[in-house]
């Protein structure tokens, strides 16, 4: 089977998250042949890859959301019930891929389409409507900006597939419902976080967007979700909890499936651990950008030194993703005199640092279900993570799970929180270690590779077979 990989600003350009799950993933599946379709904020390359292709990637499609296409002639004539659905959708009323193919065959280019009569019409009215009273120059440059990604992604050349399966919604999503609606194959999706509520987070604080049309953006990705939603043939959540904010955002419940992501927990749970009594060393797997917040994780540091508890804080993670992010970070380090405690040590084989660590951290503000959490489980340590996403069920367990805890939740942005729960485990080493024994069993029991991946086996056979298994 050829499976079409939709991923946004993620693999094979990006370390670590959903980049990582996709690597695992084509690995594990020898048996099937990959297509991805990556989409970036500008054109990216080979030497862009942070990952050495699988043999099974047959093909690399970058879509850049800065590409546009050149003029041409129009092919037909829209008529007003095709004028009227075009509308409502791009006003947020309705879900309906049947019209996709107008937008790449009806309204030519986007240049073409944002000169045109019905682009203007359609902003006029949605201004009145709105009761918008700042420009309407902005305004319409609003629009443009939000629908010329649109408009090139659905007119945009893409491969042949027997299955598609897309890794977040959004402009992820919305080429996946495309090749659905072209090609008439199965189309998974799978969301580790829930993208339209991540991009709400970072839009309430753009500063590049002024304040009344922040709402009309956030609108806009759900907009997106939605008709990924009504897209897919399932749509795979990785814990519970996410899947009762997709039901909430539109996705139909009996489409939703959970299935938890899946690591090397046996060979992780061999690693082993090297004792040291007289520093704390605390370690973070963990992307350097904001979603993370590193920046609280730093504060949290210096809170530790402030409660005159030894310690080595040492943050593993590429630094080119966001470098200015990066930059700000190491300055806030040496702005609280950490440098000789915390250090930003980039990319590095997490296995020869995991067996020094006496507690882990995760800061995030967002996150799915993270395989940073998951990995230093099954390597027995403690962890201390924020109440986001899957981290709770994580460290607790589900309702079913007979193992105790593997560490503390605390809430985001809260560094004497964190840091006094990281002071624990230096005065309680005894309960660090039935802690990090807790997480190493619930690792095994449930998180392993082998079972993430017969259940993705299994998925795609059903709808192989659903669309027609003898095609493929």
């Amino acid at each position: 089977m050829k499976i079409g990989l939709v991923l946004e600003g993620s693999y094979p350009y990006v370390s670590g998250g959903v980049a990582s799950w996709a690597h695992m993933l084509i690995q594990q599946m020898t048996e099937h042949e990959f297509e991805l379709i990556t989409i970036t904020p500008t054109r990216m390359t080979e030497t862009d890859f942070r990952y050495t292709l699988p043999a099974n990637v047959v093909g690399v499609t970058n879509l850049a959301l800065d590409q546009t296409h050149e003029t041409r002639p129009l092919k037909q004539t829209l008529t007003p019930e095709q004028e009227e659905d075009i509308k409502r959708w791009m006003r947020f009323q309705a879900t309906n891929t049947s019209i996709f193919p107008l937008f790449g065959q009806a309204i030519g280019t986007s240049t073409q389409f944002f000169s045109s009569r019905l682009f203007f019409d359609l902003v006029k009215t949605s201004y009145r409507e709105e009761r918008q009273a700042g420009s309407f120059i902005d305004y319409l440059w609003m629009w443009r900006s939000m629908y010329a990604p649109v408009l090139e992604l659905l007119q945009a050349d893409l491969p042949t597939v027997d299955l598609i399966h897309s890794a977040s919604t959004g402009y992820a999503g919305l080429v996946a419902a495309a090749i659905k609606q072209r090609q008439h194959v199965p189309f998974v999706l799978t969301e580790h976080g829930i993208y339209s509520r991540e991009r709400e987070e970072e839009l309430v604080q753009a500063m590049w967007i002024p304040q009344e049309y922040r709402m009309h953006w956030v609108q806009f990705f759900h907009h997106l979700s939605r008709e990924a939603y009504a897209g897919a043939d399932n749509i795979i959540t990785l814990f519970d909890r996410n899947g009762e904010l997709q039901r909430e955002l539109g996705a139909p419940a009996e489409k939703i499936r959970v299935i938890p992501n899946g690591i090397d927990a046996t060979g992780l749970a061999a690693l082993g651990h090297i004792p040291k009594q007289d520093v704390l060393r605390i370690g973070a797997i963990v992307r350097i950008v904001p979603i993370k917040d590193i920046k609280t994780m730093i504060h949290a540091a210096k809170v530790l030194q402030e409660m005159q508890v030894p310690f080595e804080m040492t943050i593993m993670g590429p630094l080119e993703e966001d470098p200015e992010y990066a930059r700000e970070c190491q300055e806030q380090i040496d702005l609280f005199e950490l440098s000789e405690s915390v250090k930003l040590v980039g990319k590095v084989d997490i296995r020869s640092y995991l067996p020094s660590f006496d507690v882990c951290l995760l800061t995030s503000i967002s996150e799915g279900q993270p395989l940073a959490v998951l990995e230093g489980m099954a390597a027995g340590i403690p962890w201390v993570v924020t109440d986001v996403g899957a981290c709770s069920e994580l460290i607790n367990g589900r309702e079913d799970d007979p193992y105790g805890p593997a560490g503390f939740v605390v809430p985001p942005v809260n560094p004497r929180r964190i840091a006094e729960r990281c002071a624990w485990f230096q005065s309680h080493p005894e309960e660090a270690i039935r802690f990090g024994q807790n997480g190493k069993e619930r690792a095994l029991a449930y998180y392993q590779t082998h079972r993430f991946i017969s259940e993705y086996q299994t998925l795609y056979q059903e709808r192989g077979v659903t669309y027609g298994g003898h095609r493929i």
